[in-house]
């Protein structure tokens, strides 16, 4: 567990994790350089409880955090928690029984819900119901490129299957992410308990909302990184989706590295414009290509429901021939 200036919220998480019915855990808090009181709220409770252990991180921030945790690690399951989240008391046990029972090649999963003094926004509750709707199909990996699939601290692996998913070994942000896409490059079946797991606590301070490292150009590089690795055909064309900010970033990476695409969108003003060197063109040219891979990158939930209709009418199919990247 990472903790930085979570004082506020530290003695309540804490007090969580030492409530849960399965009383064998051990836990890892890396103090990351808190000018709160962190560091010592934790040393309070890790004298109190030996299952605590805190460590003062050498490196600076998650990933440095979280490679130092693990690096003192003992225990044959793995999971991550936040320190301004909340966990309810069942959750480390139903999540280990998840994986005993299915043995290994699995990542658990369970339920999520956010809360926040001052209310949800319209925005993480759709997030919100839109990830327990795949946790409940046990379907999230269909749509990793759209967000991170796996919530970062509700998952718990066999530690040699995090192992075997490189760890917290990555450098790329978000960390979160990045390892969510490497549970899916190993083909992890997904475990999911249908009860609410965690509680995410939406607040001013927290880190998705203000550190550079989760802006919204890091979540699209880390997709077509991805895409590139474990989807992109040689021998099939490259298509682009739309051409508003994300198209454009997509577009300007793909340049950058040398890989050709089409590029089509359904404006009017911008079809047969040239961006970037590229003349945009309408949906219907993707007809005249022979076997192509499409990267949808219209954000609006109408359009994309309009392009998946026209795609699906021509026999496209989803994770195969198209890819929703937002």
């Amino acid at each position: 567990m990472p903790v930085k200036n979570a004082a506020v919220y530290l003695r309540e998480c804490l007090d969580a994790i030492l409530a849960q019915t399965l009383d064998d855990w051990e836990l890892l808090a890396v103090d990351d350089h808190s000018t709160d009181i962190s560091g010592a709220i934790l040393n309070e409770f890790s004298k109190k409880d030996k299952r605590i252990q805190v460590f003062d991180n050498q490196g600076n921030g998650i990933i440095e955090a979280l490679r130092l945790a693990y690096s003192h690690s003992t225990g044959a399951y793995i999971t991550r928690m936040d320190a301004d989240d909340l966990m309810p008391f069942q959750k480390l046990d139903t999540l280990r029984r998840l994986l005993i029972n299915a043995g290994q090649g699995c990542v658990a999963t369970g339920l999520v819900k956010y809360f926040a003094e001052e209310g949800i926004k319209d925005g993480y509750r759709k997030y919100e119901n839109w990830l327990n709707t795949l946790t409940r199909t046990r379907t999230n990996f269909t749509d990793i490129y759209k967000e991170c699939v796996i919530p970062s601290p509700c998952w718990m692996l066999h530690r040699t299957d995090f192992e075997a998913c490189g760890a917290f070994g990555a450098d790329r942000y978000p960390e979160d992410y990045d390892l969510c896409f490497r549970m899916y490059e190993a083909h992890l079946k997904v475990l999911a308990s249908g009860d609410i797991l965690h509680l995410w606590r939406d607040h001013p301070s927290r880190a998705s909302r203000n550190d550079e490292h989760y802006a919204d150009n890091r979540f699209l590089q880390l997709k077509l990184y991805y895409f590139l690795k474990l989807e992109k055909k040689k021998n099939r064309e490259l298509v682009i989706w739309g051409a508003g900010k994300k198209g454009k970033n997509i577009a300007q990476s793909l340049i950058q590295q040398n890989i050709s695409f089409d590029w089509v969108c359904e404006n009017d003003r911008k079809i047969g414009v040239d961006i970037y060197g590229q003349i945009l063109q309408s949906p219907t040219a993707i007809s005249q290509l022979d076997d192509p891979q499409i990267i949808i990158a219209v954000a609006g939930e109408v359009a994309q429901n309009e392009i998946i209709t026209y795609l699906q009418k021509n026999k496209f199919k989803k994770g195969l021939d198209y890819f929703l990247f937002c």
